[in-house]
């Protein structure tokens, strides 16, 4: 069964995504886990790209143009510095080409497992985290209000 994602996405836009999620996760043999173009997430990826389609699409143009022909084709070398340069300007089409791929590589119960996690939703029961370095945050709490307080008008 075909979802609506997928209808929109062309077979080039599904083969480029996958090389682009198998850069950014490449799979480790001495981690034990798949790498992010994995038959297995990269459908999850696909059924999960829901409202940052759009934002993929644009990604996805944006590779295959500055690529000269299909993403796919470029030669790794050349693949991988269009790709840190894209994921590196932090705009809102390179935020969503991230989200898309890690979002479903860091709910995979093989990567869970590897990094020593229980293959289980984090609600009801919560995971514990390790305290931090909490002097890390002076210099956000020392910083301006970055934002229009609108209640008192």
């Amino acid at each position: 069964m075909q979802t609506n994602t997928e209808a929109q996405l062309t077979p080039a836009e599904s083969r480029d995504l996958c090389r682009i999620a198998g850069l950014m996760i490449p799979a480790s043999d001495a981690f034990g886990v798949p790498g992010a173009d994995d038959a297995i997430i990269f459908a999850d990826i696909i059924r999960s790209l829901g409202r940052d389609l759009g934002d993929v699409r644009d990604a996805l143009a944006e590779l295959a143009a500055l690529a000269g022909g299909t993403f796919v084709d470029a030669d790794d070398a050349h693949a991988e510095i269009l790709l840190t340069t894209l994921l590196a300007r932090g705009d809102r089409v390179a935020a969503a080409l991230g989200r898309v791929v890690l979002q479903c590589y860091y709910r995979d119960d093989r990567v869970l497992i590897a990094l020593g996690l229980e293959a289980r939703a984090p609600f009801p029961k919560g995971y514990t985290l390790e305290q931090g370095d909490w002097s890390l945050l002076n210099a956000v709490q020392g910083r301006a209000q970055l934002w229009r307080d609108d209640r008192g008008a």
